[in-house]
């Protein structure tokens, strides 16, 4: 009997591990859930129980580097018991270092999925992000999506035949049976919107994270894209998505009358009626992407899936304010959607679920 425990330490985590539990719960496949969160960042959380997915909450995340140490250490205590108390076999996550370290501690199989580990696409090894510096090599098994080449994950320690590539990005493991709700949407946004004006969503890039250079963020380029809009509020409806509880309270200190969310809500029906999409990369962007948003990334690098949206014009990339007013000017809506969202699977998009699954469960 497998007993499987996932460790969720990012919201786009929670997306995609969500479609694995109907499958382990077919193969009457124990598991259990573990989080972290704390006043300051809880997406993981809010979204967990948004979908009602029952977790274990584990310790918080920190912003200096000894707070963050500090963390660690405390979490991979509290795992180690859950992991001894439910005779845990596997341990799954998208790079988590407190999961991947006990796992590897205690000899268990230890599965990671990961399409993020350099910051950059060129293959610079001297940008691997530290998750992936430290998960990758501890991994049984790692999963990635076809955009990044497997030797990227090979450099790092595994052999060729640990690493699995699915022909799909990983939003549309939970895009591909999604269904707009006009309830749901009404009642979360459209009520606190004029739906006579375009919709655009706004997201800053994870500048508290370990990957990121932080800088004041009311000096950057997203903030100026900011106040352009705030300027031009009669024409648009103005969403911002805060990542963290310091940041809310920023924007709500200089943009009073954005929408500014609270609260994660399933993001997805906002998307699927929004026009343009501003964002500092990760699997939001590439949601609104494959929704025919026009998306613009203010991100501070560009990994291998970033290039892929480029390249497919699925997604533009600017780095001044003069790019971005260029694109603003030329928008345009984007009338082929479906034949957009083609580009997400290069494969049979079910049978490579499938086979994911067949490989993680040994079956």
């Amino acid at each position: 009997m497998k007993n499987i425990l996932i460790d969720i330490d990012c919201p786009k985590w929670a997306l995609f591990f969500k479609e694995f539990l109907s499958h382990f719960e077919k193969y009457n496949i124990n598991y259990i859930i573990t989080t972290r969160g704390d006043k300051n960042h809880r997406e993981n959380i809010e979204l967990l129980e948004e979908y009602n997915i029952p977790y274990v909450k584990i310790g918080y995340y920190g912003k200096a580097l000894e707070e963050k140490l500090k963390s660690s250490l405390y979490r991979q205590r509290k795992l180690l018991e859950i992991i001894k108390k439910y005779n845990i076999t596997t341990v799954i996550s998208g790079c988590s270092y407190d999961a991947n370290r006990v796992a590897f501690g205690l000899g268990l199989e230890n599965i990671n999925f990961y399409d993020m580990p350099v910051k950059n696409y060129r293959y610079n090894v001297k940008k691997y992000i530290p998750q992936a510096r430290l998960c990758i090599p501890l991994s049984t098994k790692v999963f990635k999506p076809f955009v990044v080449p497997d030797k990227v994950y090979i450099r790092l320690g595994l052999s060729k035949d640990q690493v699995y590539t699915y022909n799909f990005l990983d939003p549309l493991i939970w895009l591909r049976n999604f269904k707009f709700d006009e309830k749901y949407f009404m009642e979360n946004f459209g009520k606190y919107l004029n739906l006579d004006f375009p919709i655009v969503v706004i997201r800053e890039e994870e500048i508290f994270s370990s990957y990121v250079n932080y800088k004041n963020l009311e000096n950057t380029l997203y903030f100026r894209i900011l106040r352009y809009f705030y300027d031009k509020r009669d024409k648009y409806n103005i969403v911002v998505i805060p990542r963290y509880k310091q940041t809310y309270k920023i924007y709500k200190k200089y943009f009073p009358k954005f929408f500014i969310l609270k609260k994660v809500k399933k993001i997805q029906h906002l998307l699927y009626k929004s026009h343009i999409f501003i964002g500092g990369g990760g699997t939001i962007n590439i949601e609104a992407a494959y929704f025919g948003n026009l998306v613009i990334s203010t991100r501070s690098f560009l990994t291998h899936y970033d290039k892929y949206l480029i390249d497919n014009k699925l997604m533009y990339h600017i780095k001044n304010f003069k790019q971005f007013s260029n694109l603003i000017s030329n928008c345009n809506s984007n009338t082929a959607i479906r034949k957009q969202r083609k580009r997400f699977c290069i494969g049979n998009l079910e049978k490579e679920i499938k086979n994911i699954l067949t490989k993680v469960l040994n079956i």
